[in-house]
């Protein structure tokens, strides 16, 4: 009976945080501050309308700039390291290709100078008494050009988030494309030249003015007298406001910008201000890499390579700021405000993480050296597609969709009430928990509902009540057998649970292979289907088995129709 007491209590909690979590769905739950969960279900580009585009990189533009900027930088330094250069010559800059013509007595130093500071990336290619051939790893250019499309998915990312659209799919296509899709977009023009901008990229020293206690003090004083908040205007838009409100309480060539909490998912859920001076005169353009280093001991740090004349305004910048932080900012955002130790000289620099996790370090890394590389590295993006869903053909598809559903739901209900009775009618009553716990879950998860969802939800009501049909089968056994309705039930769920768990397994394993080679449509199908398997194992068999229980051992029927 104490077991039935805990099982009861469980599905009593599960069925009353399903409706926690749906609430907010189909009440406005945003003025009760003391409502537990405010989250929306998120709607696809198929159901709300929006913007679908496919946009080109042009990852070999980025690769032969690259190239253009090595020539460049070769000749500042090759004449410091005692070469007599004559000329550097493009052979082919898609594959980064070049010819070094040199006095044949400083040859050498040409290839000593290559090894040492270029051994990663060039390789020779051919030699002559006055020159040397050297063009790109072929694995060093595969490399680039991934991080190219990846640092370009993160600018737009970064961009999108300008318009606060939910759930915006931004995913690799083959070697050079984006796909892009943004729910409820309508402003396409506007979105079009907001993704193709150049991401900024600056260097910046933190001013020690104001101390940070003050300085936030400063920034919440003038977020109350103008009535604004990070939540309530764009992140861009709260910088500029905020800034021009603290004018003549900051110092002059000082600009306050936030860094987003390590926990933060968004930069408004917690963020921290940093007063920053803007005389720096160091950024994007003076950076030609980023890249995950590691350490002495093996720790992820990020590795920075400038330009020449980049190099030097480095080299000067931390020489007259050793012991102060320098703020990596990309557009407008803090990324990292490093600790400067030393001059930093010879145009390369090392970013370290401090000590956590080796796995949060490596994360980081990879975050930061992206967000450089977006603001140095911008690849031109040529838009090579694009279709609007306007938010009548989703409603006209929604619409459909459920009328299907409903229909679908409808003669299940009718054929389980009419061929189970009293069963059936229980079983009826878990598929609606069941339907209801998938909605939550999606909810509290963030996931996006499309209309592949949507059709993994109707399958969902299928494999679930082929489930209570198992049990109910299972129990007509028991009872002409001869045994009493209390042992039927127990034996009934007890011998259709294997085939049961069976049935359901099976389909959670091709739904996790949908889940992980899938893309788009079949990601939503797949995710919808893994939690209505989850959902069905509570509510049409976990619930159902209480509610059974309940009327025979608390209630004390002796019988029910099935």
């Amino acid at each position: 009976m104490n077991n039935l007491k805990l099982r009861t209590l469980l599905a009593c909690f599960g069925v009353a945080l399903t409706v926690i979590w749906v609430l907010p769905n189909v009440v406005d739950v945003s003025k009760w501050a003391w409502y537990p969960s405010k989250s929306k279900l998120n709607y696809g580009l198929d159901i709300q309308g929006g913007l679908h585009l496919v946009m080109g990189a042009d990852v070999d533009g980025v690769v032969h700039e690259s190239t253009t900027r090595l020539i460049a930088s070769l000749r500042e330094e090759l004449p410091k390291a005692g070469v007599n250069l004559r000329d550097i010559q493009l052979v082919d800059g898609t594959r980064g290709e070049i010819t070094i013509q040199a006095d044949a007595a400083t040859r050498d130093a040409v290839t000593k100078h290559l090894s040492d500071r270029y051994s990663t990336s060039l390789q020779t290619v051919g030699t002559t008494a006055d020159a040397v051939t050297v063009r790109y790893f072929d694995a060093y250019i595969l490399d680039y050009k991934d991080r190219v499309i990846q640092q370009s998915i993160e600018t737009i990312r970064n961009r999108i988030d300008e318009f606060g659209v939910s759930e915006p799919s931004i995913a690799r296509q083959g070697t050079n494309r984006i796909l892009i899709q943004l729910p409820g977009m309508a402003d396409a023009e506007r979105a079009k030249s907001l993704i193709n901008a150049t991401a900024k990229l600056d260097f910046m020293i933190v001013s020690q003015a104001i101390d940070q206690q003050a300085l936030a003090k400063l920034v919440e004083d003038a977020e109350k007298a103008g009535n604004y908040s990070m939540k309530t205007l764009k992140y861009s838009d709260y910088v500029t406001k905020l800034n021009q409100d603290l004018a003549g309480k900051i110092p002059d060539k000082t600009v306050v910008f936030f860094e987003k909490s390590q926990n933060a998912q968004k930069m408004e859920d917690g963020a921290f201000p940093l007063l920053l001076q803007t005389d720096a005169n160091l950024g994007g353009k003076d950076l030609d890499d980023a890249f995950v280093s590691y350490g002495q001991y093996g720790e992820p740090e990020v590795a920075l390579r400038f330009n020449a004349a980049g190099g030097n305004r480095f080299a000067d910048l931390t020489g007259a700021n050793v012991g102060r932080q320098m703020a990596i900012v990309l557009d407008k955002v803090v990324k990292s405000a490093p600790s400067l130790r030393d001059r930093i000289s010879g145009g390369s620099a090392v970013i370290t993480l401090g000590g956590r996790d080796r796995e949060t370090m490596m994360d980081e890394a990879k975050m930061i050296a992206t967000s450089l590389r977006a603001g140095a590295l911008p690849a031109s993006l040529e838009q090579l597609e694009e279709r609007r869903v306007g938010p009548s053909l989703g409603a006209d598809a929604i619409a459909k969709a459920k009328i299907g559903s409903y229909v679908g739901a409808l003669f299940v209900v009718i054929f389980m009430i009419v061929y189970y009775k009293m069963m059936g009618f229980i079983a009826s009553v878990c598929m609606g928990i069941n339907v209801l716990g998938i909605f939550g879950l999606l909810t509290t998860l963030g996931a996006t509902l499309t209309l592949p969802g949507i059709a993994g939800i109707a399958l969902t009501v299928g494999v679930a009540i082929d489930a209570n049909v198992l049990i109910n089968e299972r129990i007509r056994d028991e009872l002409r057998a001869g045994a009493s309705f209390k042992a039927a039930v127990q034996q009934g769920f007890d011998r259709a649970m294997s085939a049961i768990l069976d049935s359901n397994i099976t389909s959670a394993a091709t739904a996790a292979v949908l889940l992980y080679f899938g893309t788009g449509p079949i990601r939503g199908f797949a995710v919808t289907l893994l939690i209505g398997i989850l959902t069905t194992m509570f509510a049409n068999v976990f619930v159902m088995k209480v509610i059974v229980d309940v009327l025979v051992h608390r209630f004390n029927v002796k019988k029910m129709s099935v």
